[in-house]
């Protein structure tokens, strides 16, 4: 549970509150089963109705019911306890699970996004256009577009050549991606979006041009020396990852030494901000003192 950040999401479903957990290592989210079905429906015990539709998803065989996870979050009375919860994708199958109108929107943005995605395998320069104007929207200039777009199909590129020098797994390629950015950063890829104040968005996409640049560097010099030297198996790629992320440090270090200060920055581009644990702790111990107060009161 170390892992584990605890938030309550409140701009969701007409503003019923939304209790989450934030699970760092998986970097995915885990929402309380129980406050969406009473978010979604007009049920005076929301307990009941999540036990009787959980039944039905038993006896249907639903895969649904298989990835619940049960995770301690703060009830009603400050304490912590055990509850039924869904990642993301989860709760949007929960949600088309539910006959509820409140529902009805989610579905139907469901459906689009289905049709989006169906539209796309036939002409994929739709996928791309949505993606130029999803950065646009964000306030993104075209060059710095044009080069996120070349550096995805750069990376591509090495994921390539590492395919061919016996790397198959997913846990593998990001084994060699952490091996990179800890040379020449200094930090592991979940290490450098907690420093930038991250948590499932993309780093790349909250880089400055100068970050963007080194990792790319890093890549790209990993990718001719995997072509140059053949390694084989994660052992021999590994070795040339470090080397590759040494080459983008070397240059971060020249550069660093003319402009005296790093270019390593804590800059993002999110315009919102999480709450970190301390505060998360204080506001619980908070309203812990003062239902405590209260019973004192109430005790006089």
């Amino acid at each position: 549970m170390e892992n584990n950040k605890f938030e309550t999401i409140s701009n969701l479903f007409e503003g019923k509150e939304i209790r989450s957990v934030w699970n760092q290592e998986k970097e995915e989210y885990y929402f309380s089963v129980i406050d969406v079905i009473g978010a979604l429906t007009d049920s005076n015990i929301p307990k009941r109705y999540w036990s009787d539709l959980k039944r039905k998803l038993i006896e249907e065989g639903s895969q649904l019911y298989e990835n619940i996870v049960q995770l301690k979050m703060e009830a009603n009375d400050g304490k912590l306890r055990e509850t039924d919860t869904l990642d993301t994708k989860g709760i949007l199958r929960l949600i088309e699970s539910v006959p509820s109108q409140k529902a009805e929107p989610f579905k139907l943005w469901l459906a689009n996004l289905g049709s989006e995605r169906i539209d796309e395998v036939f002409n994929p320069e739709l996928a791309v256009t949505r993606a130029v104007e999803y950065y646009r929207s964000r306030g993104y200039d075209d060059k710095w577009i044009k080069n996120r777009l070349t550096g995805i199909v750069d990376r591509f590129k090495l994921t390539d050549v590492w395919k061919q020098s016996g790397i198959t797994k997913n846990y593998e390629y990001g084994i060699l991606t952490n091996e990179i950015y800890q040379e020449w950063s200094g930090m592991k890829a979940s290490q450098y979006k907690e420093y930038k104040g991250l948590r499932k968005e993309s780093l790349r996409d909250n880089m400055t041009d100068i970050e963007v640049a080194l990792t790319d560097l890093g890549e790209i010099a990993t990718r001719e020396l995997v072509k140059e030297h053949k390694p084989y198996g994660l052992k021999e790629n590994r070795e040339m990852a470090k080397r590759g992320g040494r080459i983008a440090k070397n240059t971060r270090d020249n550069l660093e030494k003319e402009l005296g200060r790093t270019v390593i920055s804590k800059e993002n581009a999110l315009n919102y901000k999480y709450l970190d644990d301390s505060k998360i702790e204080k506001n619980r111990l908070d309203k812990g003192k003062e239902k405590h107060n209260d019973i004192k009161k109430e005790m006089k």
